[in-house]
């Protein structure tokens, strides 16, 4: 891709290197913003709809702080929804514990809300994948939990990684949209904003 996208300077309003890394691999040229916004949200909120109002709320607070009249800024966020429960990131190694025993042998679905934001102009949308994991033993949730990094992902795994390739039996709709980022629909999006 070229140093703009079809006039705009592209902007990632995430901390998250998987979004950061699907970016790259797509072939965007894109700066990165780590700002820093609470993730509240209102109380009458259904869990499929707070990661597109959190999108919102990170590409939002990241526009105002840029003074780029091209700028279009990306903003989004994953959640883990079980039996009708949001799932976030895990707090400390006990609640990730408690989150995969949660998940183990179970069907979850992993939302994620993109919002495209530009001077004068936004748009957001939300994709929906659904994720079959094995049953997990307290020993792979041990190993999981001391060899990868469960603490900054919702639902405290990674597709990418060991239970990924090796305890999921399955998954229904976008393999990156679980990582953090739903490319294709990203990028049709940007194409038509």
């Amino acid at each position: 891709m070229d140093e703009t996208f079809r006039g705009y300077n592209l902007y990632l309003s995430s901390k998250s290197p998987r979004r950061s890394e699907l970016m790259t691999l797509a072939g965007f040229k894109f700066k990165i913003l780590n700002n820093e916004v609470p993730e509240d949200y209102p109380a009458d909120l259904t869990p499929e709809n707070v990661p597109e109002y959190l999108a919102r709320k990170k590409a939002e607070a990241a526009l105002a702080a840029l003074s780029d009249d091209k700028a279009l800024v990306i903003g989004a966020d994953s959640v883990v929804i079980l039996k009708g429960d949001l799932i976030g990131k895990p707090v400390d190694e006990d609640d990730a514990r408690n989150i995969l025993k949660n998940l183990s042998g179970e069907v979850h679905i992993v939302v994620t809300g993109v919002a495209l934001v530009s001077p004068g102009k936004q748009f957001s949308f939300s994709e929906v994948s659904k994720v079959n994991f094995a049953n997990l033993t307290d020993s792979e949730i041990n190993f999981y939990i001391k060899h990868y990094s469960p603490m900054d992902k919702a639902g405290a795994y990674g597709i990418q990684d060991w239970i990924g390739l090796c305890r999921v039996h399955g998954i229904k709709g976008s393999y990156s949209n679980i990582m953090g980022l739903p490319m294709a629909q990203l990028y049709e999006a940007l194409c038509s904003f």
